[in-house]
């Protein structure tokens, strides 16, 4: 009798998981159906405002998003320059920073390089 209980527990939870399921995807399909439909109607409507307005619009849609590109970049390059100023102070004060062992190695690679080509040069260069 146990056994009958719980499998129709099963079979109801899952009537209603069924149920709810199918119940949220009917309503966004109507959602999505009455969404496309008022845009299209926003779409015909505008057209033609669209049309007569566009030799100020196209314009000023270009000169508005220059500018708003201009002022993200500029930004950006700010907030770069900031960090990159701050990170600099933690190295110059003894700190270290995120990547400051890549730098110190790569420093020695080139103070090591340096030394080399120095030497070579010393190898072939005249003695008066």
């Amino acid at each position: 009798m146990a056994y009958n209980q719980q499998h129709q527990h099963q079979v109801s939870h899952q009537v209603a998981k069924t149920a709810t399921a199918v119940t949220i995807g009917g309503s966004l399909m109507v959602l999505s159906g009455l969404t496309l439909a008022a845009t299209v109607v926003g779409l015909v409507a505008a057209t033609p405002l669209l049309v007569i307005f566009s030799p100020v619009l196209v314009p000023a849609a270009i000169v508005l998003f220059l500018i708003t590109a201009g002022f993200l970049a500029s930004g950006g390059f700010g907030a770069t320059a900031v960090a990159v100023f701050y990170w600099m102070y933690k190295y110059a004060a003894g700190e270290h920073p995120v990547g400051a062992e890549q730098l110190d190695c790569v420093r020695e690679k080139i103070a090591g390089a340096a030394a080399q080509l120095k030497g070579r040069a010393e190898q072939y260069s005249w003695k008066n």
